[in-house]
């Protein structure tokens, strides 16, 4: 660990990948965030939809179809973005994660794909949204057509909202550039892992801009919630008992919302029938 303390791996992956010297939240995977996070480690896999690979035929030191057959071997998806659905303290759900071993969880066309049909998934069925950030931000291989992801992903969580769909948002380490940008900002409650460096630029980039020493706390987790942009920040190992009781509340909420709509609607209806 970061702390210089040598921990065995089965009492890290025990304890969530966290260590339990110093607190340090160790990066997951996708299934091992899924594991993680579901009712009795249970979960099924959405299938979502794969763009043509590699769409400019980029290529710097590297091909970027290398680089993505090296992505896919070493993390066994097929993109940075894996989609499931489960429980949470019996609460069905659709959840996102990202994989930073995939070019950094970087975001591109086949990412915002896959966060699209997710939140499709939690429109079609009524059932909230949740998605774990793990990210360095759009994936410039494919420049603005991995731009476009963050306004495509910001209509997807208005089409949430509109639909009066939760969406909560968990950013871990590290979110930042163009993910911090868009959807990662959007969530009806934000929450974020202990000690995840949370941005959009890179510090030395912004201290260089500023020309002031930048404080040593600066884009951790707890300094951006300090600041406002985020609700809380927790424990791995309490997020599903938290995310659990926010959703019931938010459920609540939206039932309550659906049922005062219909009433209104029906109030109208019947003033126009009295008045004809």
């Amino acid at each position: 660990c970061g702390c210089k303390n040598l921990i065995y791996k089965e009492d890290m992956e025990a304890n969530q990948k966290v260590c339990p010297k110093c607190g340090a939240h160790h990066k997951l995977t996708c299934r091992e965030r899924f594991e993680t996070f579901f009712d009795n480690k249970e979960f099924l896999l959405i299938k979502t939809p794969l763009p043509k690979d590699d769409p400019l035929n980029f290529e710097d030191k590297k091909k970027y179809t290398d680089r993505l057959k090296s992505a896919r071997k070493l993390t066994g998806q097929d993109d940075a973005i894996l989609i499931a659905k489960g429980k949470v303290q019996n609460i069905n759900m659709v959840v996102g994660a990202q994989d930073f071993r995939f070019i950094g969880g970087s975001f591109g066309a086949a990412s915002g794909e896959a966060f699209i049909a997710g939140a499709q998934h939690a429109i079609e069925n009524k059932i909230p949204y949740v998605f774990f950030s793990c990210s360095g931000g759009q994936r410039m291989m494919e420049s603005s057509i991995a731009l476009m992801q963050m306004s495509r992903t910001t209509l997807a969580v208005n089409e949430l909202k509109k639909n009066n769909i939760p969406y909560i948002v968990v950013l871990t380490n590290p979110t930042t550039g163009g993910v911090t940008a868009s959807w990662a900002m959007l969530g009806d409650v934000i929450l974020a892992e202990k000690g995840s460096v949370v941005g959009f630029a890179g510090r030395r980039v912004i201290q260089d801009t500023v020309r002031e020493k930048l404080p040593s706390d600066f884009q951790t987790a707890e300094y951006v919630r300090d600041h406002g942009f985020i609700d809380l920040v927790i424990e791995r190992k309490y997020l599903n008992s938290t995310i659990g009781s926010l959703l019931n509340v938010l459920l609540k909420k939206a039932e309550a919302q659906v049922k005062s709509e219909s009433f209104n609607e029906a109030e109208i209806n019947k003033s126009i029938q009295s008045a004809s």
